[in-house]
Formats: C-alpha cells, sequence, structure tokens
C-alpha cells in the first residue's frame, strides 16, 4: 500500500455535487460515483471525516428562500444537510465502507447527536464519519463547520472538493489565460482576493494554521492522488 501523506482528512462536499447534471436533487450515479473515490481512500486507511453541505436541496439564501426568515431558512439548509448525510452513508455502505452519521441538530430517532469523543473512536476505528446540520447554528455555512470540525477532531487537513480543480488566477470559464495554483498562501489568498472559503471558516483555518487543500471532485483519482501528496489541486497554507 502506498505511503499517505496524511493520516487523518476532513473533506468538504458540496450539496451540489451530488446534484450531477440534474438541477436539483441527489442523482444516483453520481454519488455511486462520488462514494467509490472515498471508499477507495478509506480503504487506504486514512481517518476520514466528512462535512456536506445541502445546497442542492436546499440553500437558506437561495431566491426560494427570499422572504423568509433567515434562521428560519438556515434551520431548513441543516436539514437538507442530514438527507445529503443519510444518502452519503448508503452509497458508502454500498461499496463495503461503514460510516457513521454524526448530526448538530438533535434527531436521535434519525441520527446520533455531534459527539466529539465518540466521534474520535470512529475514526480510530477506520469509520468514515459524516458530520451533517453545519455548525447546528443560523448564519454560519457549512464551510465554517468544516473548518470547525477539521480542528476538534485534529484533522491535518481540510480538503474541500469543488467543481474546479483548483484556485485559479481569474475563472478559468471565462478567462483562457487563467493559471491554477500549485500552492499559496492564506495571506496571498487575502491579498488576491481569491474565494476560497467563506470568511469565517477562512480565518479559522488561517489561525490554526490548518492547510486547505481545493480540488475538483468530478476529476477521477484527484482525491486519492491527493491524499498521496502528490500534485492535485491548490494547496493554501500559511
Amino acid at each position: 500500500m502506498a505511503e499517505t501523506a496524511y493520516k487523518r482528512i476532513l473533506l468538504k462536499l458540496s450539496g451540489e455535487a451530488l446534484m450531477g447534471e440534474d438541477s436539483y436533487g441527489i442523482n444516483r450515479s453520481t454519488i455511486v460515483r462520488m462514494t467509490q473515490e472515498i471508499a477507495e481512500v478509506s480503504k487506504m486507511g486514512i481517518e476520514l471525516a466528512i462535512v456536506i453541505g445541502g445546497g442542492n436541496i436546499f440553500r437558506g439564501i437561495a431566491p426560494g428562500a427570499q422572504g423568509m426568515d433567515r434562521a428560519t431558512a438556515d434551520y431548513m439548509g441543516m436539514l437538507a444537510t442530514v438527507m445529503n448525510a443519510l444518502a452519503l452513508q448508503d452509497a458508502l455502505k454500498g461499496h463495503g465502507v461503514v460510516a457513521r452519521v454524526q448530526s448538530a441538530l438533535n434527531i436521535d430517532q434519525v441520527v446520533e447527536p455531534y459527539i466529539r469523543p465518540k466521534a474520535l473512536r470512529y475514526l480510530e476505528e477506520k469509520k468514515v464519519v459524516i458530520f451533517a446540520a453545519g455548525t447546528g447554528n443560523p448564519f454560519f455555512t457549512t464551510d465554517t463547520a468544516a473548518a470547525l470540525r477539521g480542528v476538534e477532531i485534529g484533522a491535518q487537513i481540510v480538503m474541500k472538493a469543488t467543481k474546479v480543480d483548483g484556485i485559479y488566477s481569474a475563472d478559468p470559464n471565462k478567462d483562457a489565460t487563467a493559471v491554477r495554483y500549485n500552492d499559496i498562501s492564506f495571506d496571498d489568498c487575502i491579498s488576491r482576493r481569491l474565494e476560497v472559503m467563506d470568511a469565517t471558516a477562512f480565518a479559522l483555518c488561517r489561525d490554526q494554521k490548518m492547510p486547505i487543500k481545493v480540488l475538483s471532485i468530478n476529476k477521477p483519482g484527484a482525491l486519492q492522488r491527493a491524499v498521496l501528496g502528490q500534485d492535485e489541486g491548490t494547496l493554501v497554507h500559511i
């Protein structure tokens, strides 16, 4: 087995990534493909935790939430992440990977509550831990939840899996001259106004010296290459 660059990872997945080519919801072939990639990394002996978003089902700041109380909309978004977490857990089971869902909101009949020592024990047992319901508080994004949980569990890195294969000097879809950074500092991200994560999550990672790796979840083998420390995506560091 190849030597990995990290022992414990926090993987941030956007809810939109589960849609595939659909306009909303969960695309079955997409989630099966994604969880196959995750399963391969888990079977390498990595201690893996995941924070999942809910934008494929409901986003608190989406047009559909206009006129709605923001806190109420955000709680609805948190419940959407629980649905995604359960779907992710079920798909991982199909690949022979044991996963546990812990929610920042208490829904005892459906998922476990978030209990840090229990999450750490699951990780040590090589179970994948899926953190749902964000931080459990409105006005905070799942990016912030990923940064927070990453620090709490002692992850060595936060890997943010998106639709693009790293951080670029400009929007690669609009500017053909855009260049992908192999690595970049937190300070350079700020000075160049590169939107890696929301400000709260980014500041927490910077203050805690938690590196961030931005990569594409749609690129076959990208996650595994990143775990092995190969040139994949963009590394944000101190």
